[in-house]
């Protein structure tokens, strides 16, 4: 077999495959990660063009609906610093600049300095903005219901815990050197 499948196969790349072929060619060569790493790159690329389908469908991109997300979850008021907003949704100061920007622009959010004097910058849902963000998080959610579907609840809960196991780790790793070179 060839490394030549469609993404949208059931199969597509099998890891195992990609691991015995990696043993094969290069004997030594540490492979125990493929069968765990390969599958989740795959969900993850196959999760994300959902979401876009989803949220295309919506009128809402991806950017966007992060940063109403995060506001909406923040409660009443519904508003954060733009440093908090970039702590919560895992981006730079800029890119959360430039989201705030867009959906301002769209009547989203407004912004306003902050109260205390500092150059703190707060940004606030508007009406038409928790409408839109209480519409598709619905959608959008409902949909990844059905994508994990075929998991029972137990196994949910089990896949959950292993997945913040290992991003735990990783993130901690990730912030040691790496030893390889």
């Amino acid at each position: 077999m060839t490394d030549n499948y469609p993404l949208d196969a059931p199969n597509a790349y099998p890891a195992a495959e990609i691991a015995r072929a990696w043993q094969r060619e290069r004997p030594g060569t540490p492979t125990d990660s493929i069968e765990i790493v390969t599958p989740l790159w795959r969900l993850a690329k196959l999760f994300a063009d959902d979401r876009r389908r989803v949220l295309a469908d919506a009128g809402v991109d991806p950017a966007t609906l992060d940063l109403l997300s995060v506001l909406r979850r923040a409660g009443t008021p519904y508003e954060l610093s733009t440093r908090e907003l970039s702590r919560r949704t895992l981006v730079t100061a800029g890119a959360i600049s430039q989201r705030v920007a867009r959906a301002e622009d769209r009547g989203l959010v407004t912004r306003r300095a902050a109260a205390d004097g500092s150059r703190a910058v707060v940004v606030t849902l508007t009406p038409a903005g928790h409408d839109l963000v209480e519409r598709t998080v619905d959608q959008v959610l409902t949909r990844e219901s059905e994508l994990v579907a075929s998991l029972s609840p137990d196994g949910r809960a089990r896949l959950a815990a292993q997945l913040q196991q290992l991003l735990d780790e990783v993130a901690l790793a990730a912030r040691r050197p790496s030893v390889v070179g």
